[in-house]
């Protein structure tokens, strides 16, 4: 299954129609500019909360469905202090995890590294294993793009001395207890919520 965030908004692809959760609307696939037409109705329709599509080769309608955004690629960091807290940044009012685009050249790991020295003020810390990667899109300048975020947990057993890279808009860094995350989780993109609860919550 493919899930891809338009904001807290999302399409899911799958092989079956998924019958574990409501959803705004179900769609089999059957033809190209079908779909096309169904992702720029739920771009600028914005009371249809989520979609289903699906099929049974998946592996083309993910395809078919990339093609229509223009491909960008992050990568990001869930750090994990010895103490069990969870390091997060507040951007444009929202909880959110320290990512940044891979620049050219650049390995996926190398810049989650990076993005998290950046962006909270912390060094040494290193990768543990690779977490599921999430999809988001957004417009600029009437292009639409597909973000692909490659996300890492990584642990840290340094100072908790945080610094917010604040020209990039981020307003606040912070450690936070499991139970004070979930306590949160109103102030947080849909995509952060699925993530916390995989890496976090043991949730699927």
């Amino acid at each position: 299954m493919y899930k891809v965030h338009f904001e807290n908004r999302f399409i899911l692809i799958s092989q079956e129609p998924d019958r574990l959760q409501k959803y705004g609307l179900f769609h089999k696939f059957n033809q190209t500019s079908e779909l096309y037409k169904l992702i720029s109705d739920f771009q600028t329709e914005k009371s249809i909360s989520s979609i289903n599509i699906y099929g049974h080769n998946i592996t083309h309608i993910w395809k078919i469905f990339r093609i229509y955004f223009t491909e960008v690629y992050a990568a990001g960091g869930l750090v994990k202090h010895l103490t069990g807290k969870y390091l997060f940044i507040e951007k444009r009012g929202m909880l959110d995890l320290p990512k940044g685009h891979i620049e050219e050249g650049e390995e996926a790991e190398a810049c989650a590294i990076r993005e998290v020295s950046e962006e909270c003020g912390i060094t040494g810390h290193s990768i543990i294993k690779s977490l599921e990667p999430s999809y988001h899109t957004y417009s600029w300048e009437g292009i639409s793009y597909l973000k692909k975020t490659h996300w890492f947990m990584m642990q840290y057993n340094g100072p908790m001395d945080i610094e917010p890279q604040t020209h990039e808009g981020i307003t606040k860094v912070e450690w936070l207890w499991p139970d004070e995350i979930s306590r949160i989780k109103k102030c947080a993109w849909l995509s952060l919520i699925d993530l916390i609860n995989k890496a976090i919550m043991n949730k699927t």
